[in-house]
């Protein structure tokens, strides 16, 4: 129509929006149509030639006798009312039917954020990584259920978190975090164990994965709360699933919680269970070239299978961040294709794809190694001379790991280099303004923050062995990892000394227990009461009659 085309050419020279033109075209559109069939039907022929309105001719059997009346009756200004009066009634009617508003249709089909892939990606491999398919489809029913009830309220007493600016992090920021139970007996729990038994819980210690058994006298021993799988293992995933049973019924028979029990399960030269059932995984590199629905589809179904065979904690995804042509000087992260991008915001929308997945299937997800290994010459494990100049804390490296925390991730794992901006002397496990200041406070993460090996790095070789259990806790760290069975034993024992010592430290000790067993009933490894039922109120006494003379 004339005057409809008129305003949507006008309207979007003047930059408005399509939802703005197509607006104000459907009301242009209903005038010129009411405006012409007032011209037709009741012969006012005198407005045929106003501006806007076109002629048209009509052919309906109207008697003259009404073409009369319109210069007695002024149907000019009846037309309107009649048409706003049966607007209103549309209106009116649509909405007893129910019809939902904006706010409705967005919450019906609203849905993750779909990433388009990363441009410096070749296109997607065609079928599953080399192996996963068969392997799954053997598997059978290994993978089980999805995994328990999400986050409980582990929070520890910490400070409330500072709110983070607007980023890529707020698109994943309701997408992926499945929400806590009604109630969490975590608190509960630690503060009735003993110091010893919370420095227990705050230890994971490595075996052997070719031994897994072997975890059931350490963890007797020294009450462990966790141990890591060490080394590489060709074991099937129905044998790993019958070996963590037992290491399961050991831990709640000796220590009367379940154990947590975690693997480096990256991908590519990083895969720590490599048997029939597990598949090859590739490695981050190349997972990063895959577009989001096949990231997500690939990740649920390994980390499915690692749930199914007993696996709680995955010390994957790397959130870390190397750029383009660096990758050789990068001997940790980049030279192993570890990394799923070369950019922050591609190694984001990586990260917000992978985390919800492998929690959906049953397994925790730990984003490291905060705040960052992407820049570093040295490797920790073989350096004590890793060192980060450029970190600080409007680092935009920061952003896949802001994105982690947005989607719920279960654990941080923090990194043994030094970040001269963030803390001149100090290695980030030991780094309050790291640990509590940058990760707690200013990322508000609440989950469980996990060290880098303290036990074998060479990074941390000049602290005495449980000394470095007490500093990382003392920095707002929850699990102690290391990957040396015999460092159960010292660090164990220092923690417990230290709280014995100092009341400060003993809160802190219980702080981290707490968040370690939240993050154990949300995998159903720490059972909770249930709440006692709400006695019926008794009956209302029956008043006694008063005698009457």
């Amino acid at each position: 129509m004339a005057v409809a085309s008129e305003v949507a050419v006008a309207r979007e020279g003047e930059g408005a929006s399509e939802g703005e033109v197509a607006s104000e075209v459907e009301v242009a559109s209903e005038v010129e149509v009411a405006s012409e069939v007032e011209v037709a039907v009741f012969g006012l022929s005198r407005r045929a030639s106003a501006p806007g309105i076109r002629h048209r001719r009509w052919y309906l059997p109207i008697p003259d006798w009404l073409y009369g009346l319109g210069e007695v009756v002024p149907f000019r200004l009846l037309l309107p009312a009649l048409l706003a009066t049966v607007l209103g009634l549309v209106v009116v009617v649509a909405r007893a039917h129910g019809s939902p508003g904006d706010g409705d249709a967005t919450r019906a089909t609203a849905t993750r954020p779909t990433l388009a892939p990363d441009p410096s990606g070749s296109g997607l491999p065609a079928g599953l990584p080399t192996g996963l398919d068969a392997d799954l489809d053997a598997l059978g029913a290994l993978s089980g259920e999805s995994g328990g009830s999400s986050a409980s309220d582990g929070t520890g007493g910490r400070p409330g978190p500072t709110a983070p600016a607007a980023t890529v992090a707020d698109r994943f920021a309701a997408s992926g975090a499945r929400p806590g139970p009604t109630a969490s007996c975590a608190p509960a729990r630690a503060a009735a164990m003993s110091i010893e038994q919370q420095a227990g819980q705050v230890m994971m210690i490595g075996v052997p994965v070719t031994n897994v058994r072997s975890a059931i006298a350490l963890i007797r021993q020294s009450r462990l709360g966790g141990v890591f799988l060490a080394g590489r293992s060709t074991q099937s995933a129905a044998g790993l699933r019958d070996d963590l049973r037992a290491v399961q019924d050991a831990a709640r028979r000796d220590v009367g919680v379940g154990a947590h029990i975690a693997v480096d399960q990256e991908g590519g030269q990083v895969q720590t269970l490599q048997g029939p059932g597990f598949g090859t995984i590739p490695s981050a590199v190349e997972q990063g070239r895959w577009d989001a629905a096949t990231l997500r589809s690939r990740t649920a179904a390994w980390a499915g299978v690692l749930a199914g065979a007993g696996v709680t904690l995955d010390l994957a995804p790397v959130a870390d961040t190397v750029a383009a042509g660096t990758a050789r000087s990068n001997p940790p992260i980049g030279a192993y294709g570890r990394n799923f991008g070369t950019a922050a915001s591609a190694v984001a929308g990586d990260i917000g794809v992978v985390v919800p997945a492998m929690q959906d299937s049953g397994l925790l997800a730990t984003a490291k190694h905060f705040p960052g290994l992407g820049r570093v010459h040295q490797n920790t494990d073989t350096s004590a001379a890793a060192v980060d100049d450029a970190a600080t804390t409007t680092d935009p490296n920061l952003e896949p790991f802001r994105v982690a925390v947005s989607t719920g991730t279960a654990a941080v794992m923090v990194s043994l280099a030094r970040y001269p901006k963030l803390d001149p002397a100090t290695p980030a496990a030991f780094s309050a303004p790291v640990v509590t200041g940058l990760l707690h406070d200013q990322l508000g993460f609440r989950g469980v923050i996990v060290s880098d090996d303290l036990g074998s790095a060479v990074a941390v070789q000049s602290v005495p062995v449980g000394e470095r259990a007490v500093r990382f806790v003392a920095a707002g760290g929850d699990l102690v990892l290391s990957v040396r069975g015999a460092d159960a034993a010292p660090m164990t024992a220092a923690l417990a000394a230290e709280a014995h010592r100092s009341p400060v430290f003993a809160r802190r000790l219980a702080d981290a227990a707490t968040a370690v067993l939240a993050s154990k009933q949300r995998q159903g490894l720490l059972d909770c009461p249930a709440a006692a039922p709400t006695p019926a109120p008794a009956p209302a006494p029956t008043p006694t009659p008063v005698p009457t003379r």
